[in-house]
């Protein structure tokens, strides 16, 4: 079992503390560092290099939303996962613009906590399924979205491959093509969907119906 070293952003000490105490008896967990807020986070960053970051958004001084945007202009490998007590869209695509890999709410259960290092330790985006819901919720109340954005069925087909997880060399195979092709199809799939990086593709397959929740 891969191990990781996770470090925590909060500014609420007891939070903190909290899950510093359930991480450290995960397997998967090696080391757990914590910073009370997102500048003494981007100034341990000198010394520490985690695997995974839990960030909170509702910081005071530099938020989550900011953090996150600054650590990742200075070290662009970061695996960022947003960290919230709510679920309004405005949080999460925010953070997923920033560019996190995933997003939980801090109340879920530390099982739903081990799988979001799980999956995004191995380069994959992670979302509490309640997340998922209010997204789909959300875009049933919308009029007039688009469904397809113009995708091409090929092009929604590696779309559909991305959201599972599967790497371009992985969809490659899977579909008989070439990597080179899987990632032109990939571009063509941002651009046309105005997305910045695999979680906002995650988020516009399951709006517009192309992966199920």
């Amino acid at each position: 079992m891969d191990k990781y070293r996770i470090f925590l952003v909060d500014d609420h000490k007891l939070f903190r503390e909290g899950l510093k105490l359930l991480l450290q008896n995960l397997d998967c967990v090696v080391e757990v560092h914590e910073a009370p807020s997102g500048l003494e986070f981007i100034k341990a960053l000198e010394d520490q290099s985690p695997d995974i970051v839990f960030m909170d958004i509702e910081m005071p001084e530099m938020d989550g939303i900011q953090t996150t945007i600054k650590a990742l202009e200075l070290y662009p490998d970061l695996k960022i996962i947003a960290l919230s007590m709510y679920g309004d869209e405005a949080y999460y695509t925010s953070m997923i613009d920033a560019g996190v890999k995933g997003f939980l709410f801090k109340d879920s259960e530390i099982q739903e906590v081990e799988s979001a290092i799980m999956l995004v330790g191995s380069g994959k985006s992670f979302f509490s399924q309640e997340i998922m819901y209010n997204i789909l919720q959300n875009s049933n109340k919308k009029k007039n979205l688009p469904k397809t954005y113009d995708l091409s069925e090929r092009e929604r087909e590696v779309l559909y491959h991305i959201c599972k997880g599967l790497s371009n060399i992985e969809i490659a195979h899977l579909l008989r093509l070439s990597k080179r092709t899987v990632d032109k199809h990939r571009e063509n799939i941002l651009l046309k969907t105005n997305s910045n990086n695999t979680a906002s593709l995650v988020i516009f397959a399951i709006k517009n119906g192309i992966v199920d929740i």
